[in-house]
């Protein structure tokens, strides 16, 4: 858990796995703040989420006005537009610890594992931002209508991995506000797994008629950190 309430943006807010996130930790008691191009559609996604949570809970900000106001921020953005918009934001992002979600789909073959040339789109990013912004990978692998499902537990494990542990230990804390277990899995690079297997779980989904595979570590202690 996380010692205290956390200024978060999320960047695709709007979307279903961003607004499942935004959802949770506005429920945890973090502020958090809808990055999003569309005015319109971002604020019908607070109102919706504000009925859920309470009102003033989430806000709405423009993708560069949400990075700079946040302390974290949370990438959530299609692979496609994932490097357009972290460098939009670039100048607001010293400093801090960028949290990406980003798996690379490639339509329609998404039950297929396609990993960009890099190797992992998040390790990309990092080599992008360089030293000055501590990337952190998570979230890949949670089914976003589960998130958005208040009344249920989400039953899925979460890697983050980050080159920076002090990095990783935030967003372990972050994900344990959600409700869920969350594992340090090493080093950036480490998040081509986390990105390959989400293709995994869609093939599983689709084989076995579910909506909701995920992930659980076994064989280690559920300790904090």
């Amino acid at each position: 858990m996380t010692p205290r309430p956390l200024d978060i943006a999320i960047l695709g807010g709007t979307g279903a796995e961003g607004s499942g996130l935004a959802l949770r930790w506005a429920k945890a008691g973090h502020r958090v703040i809808l990055g999003s191009r569309s005015a319109e559609k971002a604020a019908k996604v607070r109102d919706r989420l504000n009925a859920a949570v309470g009102e003033g809970a989430v806000r709405v900000l423009d993708n560069r006005a949400a990075a700079a106001a946040a302390e974290i921020v949370v990438l959530t953005v299609p692979h496609a537009a994932q490097r357009a918009t972290v460098e939009d934001v670039r100048a607001e992002l010293a400093g801090k610890i960028l949290v990406d979600a980003t798996v690379p789909l490639v339509p329609p073959k998404v039950s297929r594992v396609q990993l960009p040339p890099e190797g992992s789109a998040v390790a990309a990013i990092q080599a992008l931002l360089g030293e000055g912004v501590k990337v952190v990978s998570a979230f890949q692998n949670v089914a976003a209508h589960a998130l958005a499902d208040l009344a249920r537990d989400v039953d899925c494990d979460v890697l983050v991995c980050g080159d920076d542990p002090a990095a990783r230990e935030v967003v372990v804390g972050l994900a344990r506000d959600l409700g869920l277990r969350a594992w340090h899995a090493g080093p950036i690079v480490n998040s081509v797994v986390a990105e390959a297997l989400t293709s995994v779980l869609i093939a599983i989904n689709i084989r076995y008629k579910a909506s909701g595979a995920g992930l659980r570590i076994t064989g280690v202690p559920d300790v904090p950190g």
